[in-house]
């Protein structure tokens, strides 16, 4: 196998479905993307793991949401990794790639070392999903629960949507000659009832408890969901990682008996979308007076992109809703 046979599948998303299963998934593998979320900071080994696994989740559940713009997956907690943030773009047309972006905000005044995910403490899991004008945003928030943020993840599609899911992910950096730096690979699982499931309610007065997979799955179902768990558990970091192993054969390896289907792969890539004009957009609300206080010694109000960095300069009688007529955003 040619090296370029291997990173071929690099930045994608491969949706398939174990057909006796009755179970659908997607492997994704992340490669330029993971660099280019991760090189635009300068963040503590913790902070990029933190990073890394919800890049490769965004990257999972964009694709399997009927999408017709933006979904976001936030971490806020109260320990030192206070916020998590990652937005995933639709493809604007049929066979483009779709948009992957992502940040951290954390407090370097506080030890960053030890388990990652330990970093976040107590918060929540949010998925947002915003399908455009002319449409309400919709919001799902479960607490931070489990020892990852895959199982956070696993913990929303339960808790929020009802479905098991169940999340696979590896990541590092590469030492493949030719071919360094940042390499992700990740399986997602979900079992898709025949029918609308419905979790037994605890009783009243009774202990609350976030709901899991056993909640909704019952006989075959269940058997079904158990297996391909017990398949997956099989898989190793390299596997998912690659560049060695391609995804339809990692498919056939773990899957062969459960009927797997492969369907078009979805490419990805890192894409930002800031402006001057969005920028403007958001200073809009403040007077002059605040805009004012904004303003360097140098006459100008800067502003820097979190998500990939771009740096914005502006004319401060260009901002505010009492701002002058704006020159031009192309600046």
């Amino acid at each position: 196998m040619t090296l370029g046979s291997r990173i071929a599948w690099d930045d994608t998303v491969l949706p398939f479905q174990l057909d006796r299963s009755d179970i659908r998934g997607r492997i994704a593998r992340l490669d330029s993307v993971l660099d280019r979320v991760l090189e635009q900071h300068d963040y503590p080994p913790a902070i990029e793991a933190l990073v890394a696994e919800m890049t490769l989740l965004t990257a999972l559940i964009g694709q399997t949401i009927k999408l017709r713009w933006k979904l976001s997956l936030q971490v806020r907690g109260d320990g030192p990794a206070r916020l998590i943030a990652t937005d995933y773009y639709s493809p604007p047309e049929e066979g483009a790639p779709a948009r992957i972006r992502a940040y951290a905000s954390y407090d370097d005044s506080r030890p960053l070392d030890g388990n990652p995910f330990d970093l976040i403490g107590r918060g929540y899991f949010a998925i947002l999903i915003d399908q455009g004008k002319g449409t309400t945003p919709y919001q799902g928030i479960t607490p931070i629960a489990g020892r990852s943020l895959a199982q956070c993840a696993e913990t929303y599609f339960a808790q929020s949507e009802q479905l098991p899911t169940r999340f696979a992910l590896g990541f590092g950096h590469s030492s493949h000659p030719g071919h360094g730096g940042w390499r992700g690979g990740g399986v997602m699982l979900q079992s898709m009832p025949k029918a609308s499931p419905g979790a037994t309610p605890a009783p009243e007065g009774g202990e609350k408890r976030l709901l899991s997979a056993e909640d909704f799955l019952t006989g075959e179902e269940e058997e079904h969901w158990e297996r391909a768990n017990i398949l997956l558990d099989t898989v190793e970091d390299l596997e998912l990682v690659g560049p060695r192993v391609q995804p339809t054969d990692l498919l056939v390896r773990l899957f062969h008996e459960e009927g797997p289907r492969v369907f078009d792969a979805q490419p990805v890539e890192f894409g930002c979308t800031c402006s001057p004009a969005k920028v403007r957009q958001s200073l809009s609300i403040y007077s002059a007076r605040d805009i004012s206080h904004m303003t360097t010694e140098d006459g100008i109000v800067t502003a820097d992109c979190q998500f990939c960095g771009a740096y914005y300069e502006f004319d401060p009688a260009t901002l505010g809703f009492e701002a002058e007529e704006a020159p031009g955003d192309d600046a």
